[in-house]
């Protein structure tokens, strides 16, 4: 990928992990306009824990004229040094690599961080035919990743050098962090970085100034083809190691998630940034899914939708029964955590009504997928477990109504997707019977019974009763949802008072494993969706014909929040839409005409817009051009890995 304008170089940004929940990221430019911006953000409780510990490295060319600035920052209504000028390229794959030119000197610049280790390595090399003398100055942090930085915070920071390399210490913090660098020489020089600016802060609303720290800076010579690495580690134990080893290491390990036999380079790109979401859980043992960067932990709904794709979907086998593993061992009260917390003594939240509910599709794919007898046999008590806490009833209210539908909420509690909340203000209520949890409960239903009549072999009374229950929530649930304009109202109270708002989530009655509407009834409502919600980078959340409908999702919390279920487009609603409209027979003409639409709209954004190699988690409802929300969301990705199945199959 060529990058030649500034406006690219200083807003596009890049991401790379290392499978433990830490990761490296910035722009193009190296200029950080996020907090969550560093070359090293440690998961220091894997996955959880997050602390930015290295900012970002000061870098320029020494010449008998001076100095030369490589390197970029944002400050209050200036951008200095203006390094980004002298970027000649960028490329993403297969690890981010920048090349600076300059006065007859080229510097290319590459990032990669070491798999299972909050480790990150820095490599400049001298890809010119002149003599370079560098100046690499790396700028510190220590604090959580959601937090700024001050010069007056209660912080102290003193240093160990031996042999190339150095311990940093936080007076709070017993463990150093150890930077080491593989030539050149360190000069001592202790200062304060203030009034850091991070644009993309001041745009949400939130405090945008930060202070970063330096000890000090490396001076190294560089001949033609010579190279210089840095590296930032929590623990000593790869400082030992050969960084140009770890590098062809981390290349190995990338080029051996490519799908075999497959000739599309998109969906190699997209499996690679498929196993940035994936990783170790040290609390179980086992795998699990981040749900976004920068700011996301592991989500309980979020994982059981994005398994499908970045797990299943890719053949993943063992890391998606772990995956699994790690949710089934978490159920409480049959529910599924909606999330793990940051902080790892706090316990796991399970304000949802849907996670659990898809955990059964899910379950139900894995098994199709991988013919898994064993595994779903073992678990198969778990999900009775759930159906039984259903029928009597769990947390928030969550039970079953006479109709056989389920019914959840109480407070000020949000248990869908569409959950955003400001204090005591509920921006989309949603409590009652909302149509999305009904397709799922119908589907869970039928998925237990599919496993019980496969493994089990025998009827028993829970079966029945549960079949009963599914016939009369199926009998049902055209009657309560299905309203005179042929689509589904979102909402229905238990005394039937209704919110008939043209949303996406009436797309679920169709396209689960398990669909609880016939296919000439679905006709009509993907006829309103196609009208009012669909467009090629996702689904719109609310009609535009709506008076609460937002087109722009942009400015501080509270209009951010208020809009964010309020007409913007999500793009893992895709997945389901297009399985939806396979189902009522869509002719294939048709399908294939909005998926190519779909997947090229998306492709450029994956390419060239927001963080390179990444899809963001929403689009503005009104011209959805600009990825907005996280960078890299695991359900967007997921769903496009699904689209380019669905194209393969047409």
């Amino acid at each position: 990928m060529q990058n030649n304008h500034k406006s690219d170089t200083l807003s596009t940004e890049w991401l790379i992990t290392n499978g433990i929940g830490g990761y490296a990221s910035s722009t193009i430019s190296g200029a950080n306009t996020r907090r969550y911006h560093g070359l090293l953000v440690a998961a220091l409780n894997p996955p959880v824990e997050r602390k930015v510990m290295v900012s970002k490295i000061e870098e320029a060319l020494v010449t008998d004229d001076g100095n030369f600035e490589l390197s970029s920052n944002f400050y209050p209504g200036v951008i200095y040094p203006e390094g980004y000028k002298t970027i000649e390229k960028f490329e993403r794959y297969p690890l981010p690599k920048t090349v600076f030119y300059k006065m007859g000197h080229r510097i290319s610049k590459t990032v990669f961080m070491v798999r299972g280790s909050n480790t990150t390595v820095v490599e400049y090399e001298n890809a010119g035919t002149e003599n370079t003398k560098l100046q690499l100055n790396p700028m510190f942090l220590y604090r959580d990743y959601h937090s700024l930085y001050k010069k007056d915070d209660s912080f102290c920071h003193y240093y160990d050098i031996e042999n190339s390399s150095l311990q940093i210490f936080a007076c709070d913090h017993s463990e150093p962090l150890y930077f080491k660098y593989s030539a050149g020489k360190f000069y001592e020089n202790y200062f304060w970085h203030e009034n850091n600016e991070y644009p993309r802060e001041q745009e949400r609303g939130q405090d945008f100034l930060e202070d970063t720290f330096s000890i000090g800076h490396i001076e190294i010579d560089l001949s033609p083809g010579k190279k210089i690495f840095l590296m930032f580690s929590t623990g000593p134990e790869l400082l030992g190691e050969n960084p140009e080893k770890l590098k062809q290491k981390e290349l190995k390990r990338l080029k051996s998630l490519k799908p075999g036999n497959n000739k599309n380079q998109f969906m190699d790109d997209l499996t690679h940034a498929a196993d940035q979401f994936m990783v170790w859980r040290e609390s179980t043992q086992s795998y699990s899914i981040i749900a976004g960067y920068h700011w996301f932990t592991d989500w309980g709904r979020d994982t059981m939708i994005a398994l499908q794709g970045l797990g299943i979907s890719l053949g993943k086998q063992e890391i998606s029964k772990s995956i699994l593993k790690t949710f089934l061992m978490s159920i409480d009260q049959g529910m599924l955590p909606n999330r793990f917390s940051d902080n790892e003594k706090d316990s796991p939240e399970y304000n949802t009504i849907d996670a659990t509910l898809w955990l059964f599709e899910t379950l139900y794919k894995y098994y199709v997928k991988f013919g898994d007898t064993d595994f779903v046999k073992e678990n198969l008590h778990h999900l009775e477990e759930i159906i039984k806490w259903h029928f009597k009833g769990t947390r928030y209210n969550i039970h079953l109504t006479k109709q056989g539908f389920l019914s959840g909420g109480e407070g000020i509690s949000q248990l869908t997707w569409m959950d955003a909340r400001i204090g005591d203000f509920v921006v989309t209520p949603r409590q009652g019977m909302p149509v999305e949890i009904q397709a799922l409960w119908y589907n869970a239903l039928q998925v237990y019974l599919f496993f019980a009549n496969e493994l089990l072999g025998k009827s028993s009374p829970f079966q029945t009763k549960i079949q009963k229950t599914a016939e009369k929530l199926k009998k049902n649930f055209k009657t309560y949802f299905l309203n005179e304009s042929g689509y589904l109202n979102d909402v229905v109270q238990e005394d039937k008072l209704e919110d008939n708002a043209i949303r996406p989530n009436q797309v679920y009655a169709l396209s689960l494993s398990f669909p609880i509407l016939d296919k000439e009834t679905g006709k009509s409502i993907i006829d309103t969706v196609d009208k009012h919600l669909f467009t090629p980078y996702g689904l719109r959340t609310l009609s535009p014909e709506h008076p609460n409908f937002r087109a722009v999702y942009e400015g501080n919390p509270w209009e951010r929040d208020t809009a964010y279920h309020q007409g913007t487009v999500w793009p893992f609603l895709l997945s389901d839409y297009f399985q939806a409209l396979k189902y009522v027979e869509t002719p294939e003409n048709l399908i294939s005409e909005k998926l190519k639409a779909a997947i090229e709209a998306l492709q450029k954004h994956f390419y060239e817009k927001g963080c390179i190699h990444g899809i963001a988690e929403i689009f503005d409802g009104k011209n959805p051009h600009h990825g907005k929300g996280t960078v890299n969301q695991a359900w967007s990705v997921s769903a496009l890995i699904q689209l380019l199945s669905h194209s393969n199959q047409l």
